[in-house]
């Protein structure tokens, strides 16, 4: 394997030049610059990315942590923010974490010694003391981790209230609510768009609140417990998408129809929603553009340390589709 020794050799100049010529860093005149680059070119010669880090401190690299690459809503945000980091000539890592803090600190700690460049963090189990040490740029996506961090989210409370008010304008009386994580911002924020709407009425009770953990097969088995414990609900707000469809399955096991017994409007606009029997209705989030917003926050933040914080906040819009009665 050619070495940058070899190439410094060949174009009779010192290491330091080709190093130089290579980083674009210090003064080399025209001639003795074409002179390497035909050295590079002639040996074919590619630079160790780790040597290159270490002389810039900086590797290129971005990596973005989910909680669940199973739930198809990571993969479509996925797909934004490394289109967006491909694009600026990032490499672009994906590390699942099962939302499990040991995974989380694992990859940080490992990829900081690779000498990442930023990371874009989904999660419900960091916590700003876990963060404190992490000396590069971090954005919080989906879910808010610090105050003290940049971060991209949606409405999650007015969307929560808008789902909830949804299924009251189609007469539903008797309202639940399927939620997701306990420690995740947004699981707090989706519940209490939903508690603004039902808090104060007679029927509320609060057993019509059980955690599904943003999880197909657990939401499926608690909505399978709430119905069978309160056949009077007639409308679910689901937390998330893939939650949703795990939730008409425990309606079509009890024989329980939807949407002529039971309507249920979930949260995210995964493309799954559309393909279901019925399809879900939903608040769709803009998947691709927060993700996008996301990885462009952090690029902005690696090359300009000293960027104020910023938190930006998209909309979520109601789409209709099957899983909720026709409106009246």
């Amino acid at each position: 394997m050619t070495t940058i020794k070899d190439v410094a050799k060949h174009a009779e100049v010192s290491v330091a030049t080709v190093s130089r010529v290579l980083n674009n860093n210090g003064y080399v005149n025209s001639a003795t610059k074409e002179r390497v680059k035909r050295s590079i070119d002639q040996l074919n010669y590619r630079p160790n990315d780790v040597a290159r880090s270490l002389f810039k401190g900086r590797s290129k690299m971005i990596a973005l942590f989910v909680p669940d690459i199973m739930n198809p809503y990571f993969p479509e945000l996925a797909r934004a923010v490394e289109d967006v980091t491909n694009r600026h000539g990032y490499t672009f890592v994906l590390c699942n974490t099962d939302d499990e803090i040991e995974k989380e600190l694992t990859y940080l700690n490992a990829l900081q010694q690779k000498s990442i460049d930023g990371f874009i963090i989904v999660s419900s189990t960091i916590t700003e003391e876990h963060i404190e040490n992490v000396n590069v740029p971090i954005i919080a996506l989906d879910r808010i981790l610090s105050a003290n961090l940049s971060s991209v989210t949606v409405n999650n409370r007015e969307g929560g209230r808008e789902a909830t008010e949804y299924l009251k304008s189609l007469g539903c009386l008797r309202i639940a609510h399927i939620s997701g994580p306990e420690n995740a911002s947004n699981t707090t924020e989706r519940m209490r768009g939903y508690l603004d709407v039902v808090k104060n009425e007679d029927w509320f009770l609060s057993s019509y609140v059980v955690s599904g953990g943003y999880n197909f097969d657990k939401a499926k088995e608690v909505t399978i417990n709430l119905l069978k414990n309160n056949p009077e609900v007639d409308g679910i707000f689901v937390a998330n998408d893939l939650m949703g469809v795990g939730a008409m399955k425990a309606a079509q096991s009890l024989g329980i129809r939807v949407p002529e017994d039971l309507s249920i409007i979930a949260f995210d606009g995964i493309t799954l929603g559309e393909t279901t029997s019925p399809s879900l209705t939903t608040m769709a989030q803009p998947i691709y553009d927060i993700g996008a917003r996301a990885a462009e926050m952090l690029i902005e933040q690696v090359n300009d340390r000293e960027l104020p914080r910023k938190t930006e906040e998209f909309s979520v819009k109601l789409v209709e589709r099957q899983s909720t009665k026709v409106r009246s």
